[in-house]
């Protein structure tokens, strides 16, 4: 009778002890791709805050492509608001979705900029201009680093979120959905930073 009770305890701490190792690692990597996304977060606004320079910068020379100047305001302060509605916490889907959107619209009105600015050469000889430019490349640069190290953290949290022993017992500690891959509508921005050149 006594083996037998130490046998079931035995078994009973076994399993305590493997929900508390799965209740840890879903916490630890879940804490892995929030931290990864807050990388994102500094970058992103980074870029924010650089964007209206560039834009008054340019608009001394370029002043009759007004439309294309509120364009990249507008698609900025849109992504910035989808930055906002994520509000530090990346395994909302839909506020990530937003984002996504918004950050897709903001390449391509960057790309629209450069286009346009090609054909000023003042603009680009301008010191400024060249140093907006190089920051923003940087900035474009990291937020890419950021973003492949973000969503290696989400698939491995997915991952082992979904895999067995933990997809049993995940939804009980609060973990009942997968978290959210950052990828941009914009194929093109995805595989290619916006290029700001002069």
């Amino acid at each position: 009778m006594a083996t037998s009770s130490i046998v079931f305890l035995a078994v009973v701490a076994g399993l305590i002890l493997l929900l508390i190792s799965i209740y840890n690692k879903l916490v630890s990597l879940k804490n892995r791709f929030q931290n990864s996304f807050a990388q994102i977060d500094v970058q992103l606004k980074r870029r924010y805050d650089l964007i209206p320079n560039l834009v008054e910068t340019a608009k001394e020379y370029i002043r009759h492509e007004r439309e294309t100047l509120e364009a990249v305001i507008a698609a900025r302060n849109e992504a910035a608001a989808g930055l906002k509605a994520v509000g530090g916490d990346p395994a909302k889907a839909g506020a990530m979705g937003k984002l996504m959107g918004a950050e897709g619209m903001l390449a391509s009105a960057l790309g629209r900029l450069n286009v346009v600015m090609e054909a000023y050469p003042d603009l680009k000889a301008n010191e400024n201009m060249m140093q907006l430019t190089e920051e923003l490349s940087s900035t474009e640069n990291r937020i890419a680093f950021a973003r492949q190290a973000y969503n290696d953290s989400v698939m491995e949290y997915n991952t082992y979120r979904q895999s067995f022993p933990a997809i049993v017992v995940a939804g009980n500690f609060g973990h009942r959905e997968d978290a959210t891959l950052l990828e941009f509508d914009n194929r093109e921005a995805l595989e290619q930073a916006p290029q700001v050149r002069f």
